[in-house]
């Protein structure tokens, strides 16, 4: 059946369908493509859906949410792939919010989506599944990294399942100010943060860090997890490749520890 399915795909991704032409047709008068995760806190936790009344999730946020919650998301892609797929195909033809991947409190501000039984392909749902499992935001979207204060990021965490990273920082810091300017400005940088951790900066100059946390100099990067428990607390100003490492260091700490 794997053997069917992958040989499936990649028929249809060479010579077949176009998901994203599937999408155009079929998904996009409900489902917008993209918009920054930012903004979709302030929609769904501020305005209650008042800013961009969606009818249903974004693309990116489905995309986001399929791969951590369907399969092992550290497991083989191919696989994944394939339940990804066997799951949006029950949904549409059997949509039932009970099941959906999305958090509650999103799903709450949506109605249940009608069935696509008879409306859709079984090439179509298998074109359309690549491209959403696939999907990529727009890098030149994801250039600034948002912080917010850390009460705010308590409750993100929770709610979207990330870490809260925590820099330690002070104005006269030569090598605070290296890092804010050069590696937290990397596009590589901001796009993992953003994909995966809550930023809060703390200025020592104005303001104590919460909850007794320790640190040593700045800048210090403190990495908690959604309890604010501290998972790992890295000292000093760090290059791109090296900072990208630690994230993904952190980010697979967490994943073994759920």
């Amino acid at each position: 059946m794997r053997y069917m399915l992958l040989l499936s795909l990649l028929y249809l991704s060479m010579f077949g369908m176009d998901g994203e032409e599937v999408y155009n047709k079929k998904c996009s008068s409900c489902h917008q493509l993209y918009i920054p995760v930012e903004i979709l806190m302030k929609n769904f936790m501020d305005q209650n859906n008042r800013l961009l009344h969606l009818k249903a999730p974004t693309v990116n946020q489905l995309s986001y949410r399929l791969k951590q919650q369907i399969g092992d998301p550290k497991g083989d892609k191919d696989i994944q792939l394939m339940e990804v797929t066997a799951f949006i195909q029950n949904y549409l033809l059997y949509p039932d919010k009970q099941k959906s991947v999305c958090l509650p409190e999103i799903l709450s501000y949506f109605d249940t989506m009608p069935s696509f039984k008879g409306k859709i392909s079984d090439e179509e749902i298998e074109a359309v599944s690549e491209w959403i499992y696939f999907y990529l935001p727009p890098k030149k979207e994801v250039n600034k990294l948002q912080f917010v204060d850390y009460k705010k990021a308590l409750i993100l965490a929770k709610r979207l399942g990330k870490i809260i990273m925590i820099e330690v920082t002070s104005p006269t810091c030569h090598y605070c100010i290296k890092m804010e300017k050069r590696t937290l400005k990397e596009p590589d940088v901001v796009a993992l943060i953003s994909s995966d951790f809550i930023p809060v900066r703390v200025d020592l100059s104005r303001q104590k860090l919460p909850n007794n946390l320790k640190w040593s100099m700045t800048p210090t990067f403190i990495f908690l997890d959604s309890d604010g428990n501290v998972l790992k607390t890295v000292p000093g100003a760090w290059m791109k490749d090296d900072f990208l490492t630690i994230l993904r260091e952190v980010k697979q700490s967490k994943g073994d520890e759920i």
